[in-house]
């Protein structure tokens, strides 16, 4: 087990380099990446509410400010089914640790983890890219959009699949072929994750 007290400054510093682009949040570049691509790396895909959100060092590294995120699932899209899922997040950023990552209780998201590192450390694919935050309009129907605004979402989606020699449904075909940013039905996108997850 790895104890903090060991990690000098320059192995220290060595860690964050390389946790920083998988785990961090506000000011960090990330490569865009598709929604199939995102299907495709996702650990779990879920549909839940935050419970709680709490700022606390990492339990072994304790150098190192993590955000534990307790989530009501609502529906699993990918991944091991379960009505709760606690994962922790690794944050460097001090707006970050000011605000839990921005995850707030009452939150409801549709979430696409990465796989768990040794560290037990998870984040959103992509980043802000695989964290949907769901709103409702007026009559109650339910739309989902990233940190992006989901610009970029599908770009190359429609000729990835067709190189694996399968189809869509009219639906999923339809929410693929989206060009212009803006929010989606959330019915819409859970069926094309759902369908995309499948030819994986």
């Amino acid at each position: 087990m790895i104890q903090s007290r060991w990690l000098g400054p320059g192995i220290l510093l060595l860690l964050m380099s390389i946790a920083i682009p998988a785990f961090s949040q506000r000011g960090a570049v990330t490569v865009p990446v598709s929604l199939d691509q995102m299907t495709h790396r996702a650990d779990r895909i879920i549909h839940g509410s935050v419970v709680s959100a709490r700022v606390e060092p990492h339990p072994q590294l304790t150098n190192l400010s993590t955000v534990v995120i307790t989530m009501q699932v609502q529906d699993t899209l990918k991944g091991k089914p379960a009505q709760t899922l606690t994962f922790r997040q690794y944050i460097w950023d001090m707006r970050d640790k000011q605000d839990a990552a921005r995850y707030l209780k009452g939150q409801e998201l549709l979430l696409f983890l990465n796989p768990v590192s040794q560290y037990g450390l998870t984040s959103p694919v992509g980043l802000e890219q695989g964290r949907f935050r769901i709103t409702h309009d007026r009559t109650g129907k339910a739309y989902v959009a990233n940190g992006r605004d989901n610009a970029g979402l599908f770009a190359g989606t429609d000729q990835r699949v067709r190189a694996q020699h399968t189809k869509l449904s009219t639906r999923a075909a339809a929410v693929v072929q989206q060009k212009t940013p803006g929010p989606i039905p959330l019915d819409d996108m859970k069926q094309t994750i759902q369908e995309l997850a499948r030819m994986q």
